[in-house]
């Protein structure tokens, strides 16, 4: 076991000494905060120029009702249609309305000067379509109809409560759409992970193994204790960077969102979490908002979701880093190695894929049962995790998971020891699985 530690110890070293270790490990929170804010910003500084419009009415009904706003500024003209297309070229275009709209909503055409924007269009049609509809709703001759509308409008927000869980009966559930949310984000860090890390298990052994670096390691320590010091080595690294990852959310749940929130919405979030808030008493509160930040604050929530995401970081990189590092044994270099990676491959890319079912329904049984195959659970599991699955079917995943592991250890190290001493030949899996059958 102690030659095992120094392959561990020097695994390790030389990993997380590197400059690309320290500035993922630092920029990896920060991507994901991004991730979050860049698509709003994009979207809030993404309206480019105010585009001047020349608009001919022929019906008289939609003119008058149309409102400019800092994206479409609409201006009237008395000029026929062809003449101004020919005429008005310093604004963006021509609006022309036929006379028989309402009855016929396609007489609406937009001559643009230059390329038209889904922005564009989408704000005219939108505020046609708003003013057709009014004038339709005014031939049933109702006084005071828009206010009527506007009375009836009753925006429904549905608050759910766990009954299977212990203290569940007054505290609202966190919301399916958080938990998707949630949830995709740690199965591609799960994803990422079982890519990234594997994939570095085999370029090691493919390095060390073209630099006749293996034949001399293994004259002092067995085939089979090199392959688990490489694996658990580089599994160090992972749980490093995991660990510092939930050091640094933590942290900002803790100390920086309660200084960036208003007092009022903590408060309203504290008695959230406590199950004390009253939805129908705080009229013009974004509920949503609330369940988003009482989520990013509450530590337990978070600390468990970390928890289970190392155990998973942790039995999923063991498992698929004994098939890369049997892999990796077994070719000469990395274009070689694809042939023989592409069956570990497709589990994990399937996994993504189911992943995207489990945001529709947790509990099916697709998502059930992915989650319990071993190669597809710790990407599947992970996005079930939080929007609160038993505790049973964690426990079961788990233990399949790194049996499953023990099981793969020893099929790799068979394999391992033979490919290491291969050279300039491709072995392709029949050959693979002939190793497997070899007895020593």
């Amino acid at each position: 076991m102690s030659k095992v530690g120094i392959i561990i110890s020097r695994e390790f070293n030389e990993r997380v000494r590197k400059k690309s270790f320290i500035i993922t490990t630092i920029l990896m929170p920060v991507l994901m905060i991004g991730l979050m804010i860049v698509p709003a910003l994009v979207m809030n500084y993404s309206r480019g120029d105010t585009k001047h419009i020349a608009v001919i009415d022929e019906s008289g009904l939609v003119l008058p009702a149309l409102e400019s706003d800092e994206v479409l500024v609409f201006q009237p003209t008395d000029l026929p249609l062809a003449e101004a297309r020919t005429q008005l070229t310093d604004g963006f275009g021509v609006l022309w309305i036929g006379k028989d709209v309402l009855e016929n909503p396609s007489e609406v055409k937009l001559y643009a000067n230059t390329s038209s924007s889904i922005l564009v269009e989408s704000g005219i049609e939108s505020q046609v379509s708003r003013i057709l509809e009014r004038e339709k709703l005014k031939a049933y001759d109702i006084d005071d109809l828009p206010r009527i509308l506007e009375a009836v409008k009753t925006p429904v927000h549905l608050q759910i409560f766990r009954n299977d869980e212990s203290g569940a009966q007054d505290r609202q559930a966190r919301s399916s759409a958080i938990s998707s949310v949630v949830g995709m984000v740690l199965g591609f860090v799960l994803y990422m992970f079982l890519l990234i890390y594997g994939a570095m298990v085999m370029q090691s052994v493919i390095e060390e193994k073209n630099n006749r670096v293996l034949e001399v390691v293994v004259s002092s320590i067995r085939p089979f204790q090199l392959m688990m010091g490489k694996i658990l080595g580089v599994a160090s690294v992972a749980v490093v960077q995991v660990l510092i990852w939930g050091v640094l959310v933590v942290g900002v749940g803790t100390l920086v969102m309660p200084h960036l929130v208003p007092q009022e919405v903590m408060q309203n979030v504290e008695a959230m979490q406590a199950g004390g808030f009253d939805a129908a008493a705080a009229t013009g509160v974004d509920v949503d908002m609330l369940q988003a930040v009482a989520t990013a604050t509450d530590m337990g929530y978070i600390l468990q979701l970390f928890v289970f995401l190392m155990l998973y970081v942790v039995g999923g990189y063991l498992l698929y880093s004994a098939m890369f590092a049997a892999v990796g044994s077994s070719v000469d270099s990395i274009q070689d190695a694809q042939q023989l990676q592409t069956p570990i491959m497709i589990p994990i890319i399937l996994s993504i894929f189911v992943m995207m079912a489990v945001m529709n329904d947790p509990n099916s049984q697709l998502a059930f049962w992915f989650s319990m195959i071993p190669f597809t659970s710790p990407v599947v599991m992970m996005a079930r995790i939080p929007a609160g699955i038993p505790l049973w079917e964690i426990v079961v995943s788990l233990v399949l998971l790194y049996l499953s592991f023990a099981g793969m250890v020893w099929v790799a190290a068979k394999i391992y020891r033979v490919g290491i001493f291969m050279y300039g030949k491709k072995p392709n899996l029949k050959e693979v699985c002939k190793w497997v059958r070899y007895k020593y």
